[in-house]
């Protein structure tokens, strides 16, 4: 096995720990206060969609940032796992049913009325990105899909990684983690900091 493929994997092993350690109660007093600076960013304010992946397990919480997109007149999409390395986005609504997936994720169904054209949206569009770990230059340390960097790859708008002080690192690249293929989004939010990345 290749060294870089043992480091990752034990990298996420570490995290993983690391953000079950926290605790629920912990984490949802966190999450409360990243969705609370979320919204605090122009970002946010510009923003007419939000693409949100819908949380599971121990991820940073992004339901109260959703029901906070529909308050505020936002449209939102979600997102479904449609091959390998393929997400396709679809308008949510409130009181929406969504399905169970085989990984355990709550996605939308496939709609052709709601889905969402990812290469024709505003570059005011805005997306949150989930990880587990970010660091301060933006990259992340994902699940192993490749999902979101093919997304990030073709997403015109402003990507943002939620993030808690507990999993956010100086630099994955120090890891020895990062790939050719790699993604930083532009704007990493944790409890305590906003680290904007555009220029």
């Amino acid at each position: 096995m290749p060294a870089a493929l043992t480091t990752k994997q034990s990298l996420r092993t570490q995290l993983k720990a690391a953000r079950r350690g926290l605790g629920p109660v912990c984490r949802a007093e966190i999450d409360v206060a990243v969705a609370a600076r979320v919204r605090k960013t122009p970002e946010w304010e510009a923003a007419p969609i939000v693409l949100a992946y819908l949380s599971v397990r121990e991820e940073v919480d992004t339901r109260g940032l959703v029901r906070a997109a529909w308050d505020a007149g936002k449209a939102v999409a979600a997102p479904r796992v449609t091959g390998p390395r393929a997400l396709a986005w679809y308008r949510v609504e409130p009181g929406d049913v969504l399905q169970m997936s085989r990984m355990g994720i709550e996605e939308p169904p496939a709609s052709d009325a709601r889905l969402v054209e990812v290469g024709e949206l505003p570059p005011t569009a805005l997306a949150l990105v989930p990880a587990l770990a970010f660091d301060e230059w933006g990259y992340r340390l994902g699940y192993g899909g490749g999902f979101y960097d093919a997304f990030l790859a073709r997403f015109p708008g402003v990507s943002v990684g939620l993030a808690r002080r507990a999993t956010l690192v100086p630099s994955l690249g120090a890891f020895d983690v990062l790939e050719p293929h790699d993604r930083a989004v532009d704007l990493v939010v944790s409890e305590s900091r906003t680290i904007e990345l555009r220029c």
